[in-house]
């Protein structure tokens, strides 16, 4: 993805460019890409939320503030790079985390302060949604935190006009328009999958049960219009352009593309938005996503069911640890070489670790560990301790140290996907990774294809992330032809056909994680006393 300098000063210069901005947990990313999809030019910044009353929180200065300073960023590459001063492009995207809640009154005004996905505050609601719909609805989703809201009487609820998601509330204040990207409207409230839209009979199943509030809405009055990739979504208005851009230089009237949640962009820049594909995204937390060619027949609190950016069903397994067990590992032998004076470069340290894993036996061994350094939802643990074990018999073994931390990295995940796969019988041509677990070739990407029984692909152009899927959906919208499909889109006109490295799992490994995994779900007591024991 090389950038040729003119050719971008030229698609700058004509306005043939897309603009992706994506609000991630820890860092606010601006993508600039030319009419070939090419990222030409970034700028970002750094935030955090925070811990306020009990919620976990953004303030509103903080989302403005790390917005334009995330554009400023970019204004100022773009004029290093190119010599050329900013002021429109093509379109523009905003796409933010997931679910959380923010809920505005009648003027405008933000009722009670932002509450994150982050927050574990909704159980009761959640728990009695699930009831209600025969749906799963997880904590952190939109409709949950509304529901507790209205469970602890909170004031402000009569008082609501209309609550959004992050991504939606940008846009809104970009465009004047109250619509969501269906991908991130499905992490607010359940989609139906032949309507593309809100499901009406669980909308009336909410409105009977909270009708004695006599609050003065309805809940499809408040929710965003839910619009799949393509659509128009609005324009940036003069009010929206000088909050984007405080130099006043950016001009109104640029097409604005619907926003979508980070699980929507992941998906788009991995080019796995069509049927019987997915993707597994593997850092300091897991999750899998395979988009679905029917409803499933139960609902499972260990999957969460949202959609692609056009609506298309996609299951969805979370699981809150990874690599970060993994990794402390990987610097204790960091320690360990330098107190021999030994000079480490971590690459290739995780390089040569990794590899290490393949001499191990496929089951590793009689090994076992939990990375928790959190809970994990998915094996029913509130909280969570990092923890090795094995047995006298146990093969002690490098390689099968490493293999076990691997696997274990993946174990939670399995343990949800094999709901999937083996009592759904959902069927998975491909499954596309990225993240940090796949950055030492053939090694996360081999052991991943063991864990799922599917051929994993890994794409350069991953690593892009949310940002670049993002002004991917704003290039979508002004460029595709009458009739043309996001999936065909994406295909033939930003992959080109390219499907990345692909790996066939290997028989004896799927046989050896299987081993494994029982090891695992069975040794989850022992993981439960560390809990309890160790303080």
């Amino acid at each position: 993805m090389g950038i040729n300098v003119e050719a971008a000063k030229i698609s700058i210069l004509n306005a043939k460019t897309a603009l992706g901005i994506e609000f991630g947990s820890t860092r606010i990313k601006a993508v600039l890409v030319d009419e070939n999809h090419i990222p030409i030019a970034s700028g970002d910044h750094e935030w955090e939320n925070r811990l306020e009353n009990g919620i976990w929180t953004y303030s509103l200065e903080d989302i403005w503030t790390g917005l334009q300073d995330s554009y400023s960023n970019l204004v100022c590459d773009v004029k290093k790079k190119y010599d050329v001063e900013l002021t429109t492009f093509g379109a523009i995207g905003f796409s933010a985390m997931m679910h959380g809640y923010m809920a505005f009154n009648d003027a405008g005004d933000l009722l009670v302060p932002f509450r994150t996905w982050r927050n574990s505050i909704t159980g009761q609601a959640a728990k009695e949604l699930i009831d209600l719909f025969q749906y799963n609805i997880p904590e952190r989703w939109s409709i949950a935190h509304l529901y507790q809201a209205i469970l602890n009487q909170e004031e402000h609820v009569g008082e609501i006009r209309f609550f959004t998601t992050l991504a939606g509330y940008i846009h809104w204040k970009m465009t004047g328009e109250k619509v969501l990207g269906i991908g991130d409207a499905s992490g607010m409230f359940p989609i139906g999958m032949t309507t593309k839209n809100y499901d009406a009979k669980m909308i009336e199943k909410f409105d009977a049960r909270i009708a004695d509030k006599n609050y003065p809405w309805k809940l499809e009055e408040i929710l965003p219009k839910a619009l799949s990739a393509g659509e128009a979504a609005g324009m940036l208005t003069e009010e929206g352009a000088k909050l984007l851009d405080v130099s006043g230089k950016l001009q109104a009237g640029i097409p604005v593309c619907p926003p979508e949640g980070d699980a929507g962009t992941g998906m788009v820049a991995t080019n796995s938005v069509a049927r019987r594909t997915g993707n597994v995204s593997a850092g300091t937390s897991i999750f899998g996503m395979a988009v679905l060619e029917k409803d499933l027949d139960s609902f499972y609190p260990e999957i969460d069911m949202v959609t692609t950016p056009v609506g298309d069903l996609v299951a969805m397994v979370h699981a809150n640890n990874c690599t970060s067990d993994l990794n402390a590992w990987v610097n204790l032998f960091k320690e360990f070489a330098e107190a021999f004076d030994m000079d480490v470069d971590m690459g290739k340290l995780f390089g040569t670790l990794y590899n290490k894993a393949l001499e191990g036996d496929t089951d590793c061994g009689g090994l076992l560990s939990y990375g928790f350094f959190s809970g994990e939802f998915i094996m029913g643990m509130e909280e969570g301790r990092p923890l090795f074990v094995r047995s006298p018999e146990s093969k002690f073994t490098l390689a099968n140290f490493m293999r076990t931390h691997l696997y274990t990295a993946m174990g939670a995940l399995k343990v949800g996907m094999d709901i999937l796969t083996k009592r759904e019988k959902v069927e998975i041509d491909k499954l596309y990774g990225h993240g940090g677990l796949f950055k030492t070739k053939g090694v996360g990407q081999r052991l991943m294809a063991a864990a799922m029984n599917t051929p994993i692909s890994v794409m350069e152009t991953a690593g892009e992330g949310g940002p670049w899927g993002m002004a991917l959906l704003a290039a979508y919208m002004i460029q595709k032809e009458d009739g043309e499909t996001l999936d065909h889109y994406l295909s033939e006109k930003v992959f080109h056909g390219d499907e990345g490295v692909s790996m066939e799992p290997v028989a004896e490994d799927v046989d050896g994680f299987e081993v494994f995994i029982e090891r695992y779900k069975k040794g989850i007591t022992i993981e439960r006393a560390a809990v309890q024991d160790l303080i």
